[in-house]
């Protein structure tokens, strides 16, 4: 099975022969940078890398990536997702594209498709809210009110309108995380830059599954530029962004009350600076171990019969769209049903 690859440090990555090489950037005891011991990685066992220090490569590296399927996702040192090398489109289809482009720009076919992704998202943290409530956490109030927000959805008639809600419901959301949390805070959603630690968890987290949300629609027929939910803008990958709506709660939330309600995240692996707080790269390493850890969880799916992991999960929800948008059957949002 192929693996995920996370390169904390900075340094160079380049083909040698039919494998890659990744040669680290480390620092002495005077402070002094010098090449680390190289790495060799089979490519035939690399899915993707998720390069949060500077990279060097060159065009034959990624004319290598591209020929065998591997995507690149880059973040700057603020911890913020700047983009991602993805190989050619092998999948293209001009009639997929078509179907994306008329549910968009059609009215009613866009806000249907947008209340899904926003339906899924609202229950997904109402599933959050009422696991942490049955053991013994008092979200009752919280959860009311999203589920009075959760029955306007339907009588939205435009996008903007839609927002607005989903913004109260996420706001709502955000508001149960300080009863969830033990020993930190929120104190309100903050971002760019985030202000405290459960703050930069959610950034940080959010991005990973993006990225996930990403690299699944790539492996389809879909265009990841075309989206319902949010507005498509130049130089995003705006679908993402719709889909990862239904699996931040699912992935990235669970996640984060699972790190620090077991104290396996704690202040030491954070750095504060500049109105700042980011995770130190211990912090990185430790968030990453456990997002890949439930990635790899599998579920019991009721329509396949058999298990499927939570990566699969986001392909799978990239079809179903997929057939919706092609006339095929009609698009559900995942729904945890556990």
């Amino acid at each position: 099975m192929k693996k995920t690859y996370y390169l904390f440090n900075p340094g160079t990555l380049q083909r040698k022969d039919n494998t890659l090489k990744f040669t680290p950037v480390e620092e002495d005891g005077n402070g002094l940078e010098h090449p680390g011991q190289p790495r060799y990685l089979p490519v035939e066992n690399i899915a993707e890398f998720y390069a949060f220090g500077s990279l060097n490569a060159n065009s034959a590296l990624y004319n290598f990536l591209g020929q065998n399927d591997i995507a690149v996702h880059f973040f700057d040192y603020y911890e913020n997702y700047t983009g991602s090398f993805m190989p050619r489109d092998s999948l293209l289809s001009g009639r997929m594209l078509l179907a994306q482009t008329s549910h968009h720009q059609d009215k009613k076919k866009r806000i249907i498709l947008a209340r899904k992704f926003v339906e899924g998202a609202a229950f997904n943290m109402l599933k959050n809210l009422r696991y942490y409530h049955t053991r013994g956490k008092d979200l009752d109030g919280i959860i009311e009110v999203i589920e009075r927000y959760s029955l306007q959805l339907s009588a939205t008639s435009d996008v903007a309108e839609l927002m607005g809600l989903e913004g109260n419901i996420r706001q709502t959301y955000y508001d149960g995380f300080s009863l969830i949390i033990n020993d930190f805070q929120m104190n309100g959603r903050s971002k760019r830059p985030p202000r405290n630690e459960v703050n930069a968890l959610i950034s940080f987290g959010n991005m990973m599954c993006y990225s996930q949300c990403l690299r699944a629609i790539h492996q389809t027929q879909l265009n990841p530029t075309i989206s319902y939910l949010h507005t498509p803008g130049e130089r995003r990958y705006s679908l993402s962004l719709d889909v990862s709506e239904i699996f931040k709660p699912i992935l990235v939330d669970r996640v984060i009350f699972k790190l620090l309600n077991k104290k396996s995240l704690q202040e030491k692996h954070f750095d504060h600076k500049l109105n700042r707080c980011l995770l130190n790269p211990n912090g990185k390493k430790i968030f990453v171990q456990a997002f890949e850890e439930r990635l790899t969880e599998t579920i019991q799916h009721r329509s396949l019969k058999r298990k499927v992991s939570y990566r699969h999960l986001i392909k799978l929800e990239c079809y179903k769209l997929s057939k919706h948008l092609l006339g095929m059957e009609e698009y559900k949002p995942f729904k945890m049903y556990w």
